[in-house]
């Protein structure tokens, strides 16, 4: 899952008119991410998932998730399939500083990520955020609406994670599948207006 396929044959199908993509759904630690991915996808998604342990405490700041007792260790695959010739590759990334060694290898050949947000910890997105920016990935900021946390427009969390105007933030709900798919959408035209604007600059 390195790189994007363009030419992948399925049966049924001629050369070149199915495409799969590589997607990353990123974010910190206890904001969603294996929901998302088992939301949305479409086969019974991968887990890498270990329980939660009491020599984890000191490293895993349980903070307003104290009810998670399960963390991703490695990653969560699932795959989402858009009208029979578009395939997203979803690969959720462990949300702990201690297995960020997991991600160039799982960011190598990635389309874009969603950077999923909780706005009860928003500063925990911010690794992710600077990750993406500093590697020039496009990526939006999906905010995951926790029943009982306050609601805060797309513009205020911009603001508070210093965006560019251009990165898109969307509000979802990661247990719905029809919420996740639309970020994965955003994501999508996102990465592709971002890929045009690319070849233009370097066309000038």
């Amino acid at each position: 899952m390195d790189s994007v396929h363009s030419d992948e044959r399925r049966p049924g199908r001629s050369a070149g008119s199915y495409v799969s993509l590589k997607i990353l759904v990123a974010g910190g630690f206890g904001v969603g991410k294996t929901t998302f991915v088992g939301a949305v996808s479409e086969i019974r998604p991968l887990r890498t998932e270990e329980r939660l342990t009491e020599a984890g405490r000191p490293v895993d700041d349980l903070g307003g998730v104290e009810r998670k007792t399960t963390t991703t260790v490695a990653m969560d695959f699932g795959r989402i399939t858009f009208e029979d010739t578009l395939s997203l590759y979803l690969f959720g990334t462990p949300g702990q500083d201690r297995f960020w060694f997991l991600w160039d290898e799982l960011a190598n050949g990635a389309l874009g990520a969603a950077v999923l947000a909780d706005t009860r910890r928003l500063e925990d997105c911010f690794p992710a955020v600077d990750y993406f920016e500093r590697r020039g990935i496009p990526f939006v900021v999906a905010v995951n609406c926790f029943v009982g946390a306050h609601v805060y427009s797309s513009q205020d969390v911009r603001h508070a994670l210093d965006l560019d105007p251009e990165t898109p933030v969307v509000l979802c709900d990661a247990r719905e599948r029809e919420s996740a798919k639309e970020v994965l959408i955003a994501l999508v035209e996102h990465a592709q207006r971002t890929h045009v604007q690319n070849l233009q600059n370097s066309a000038r």
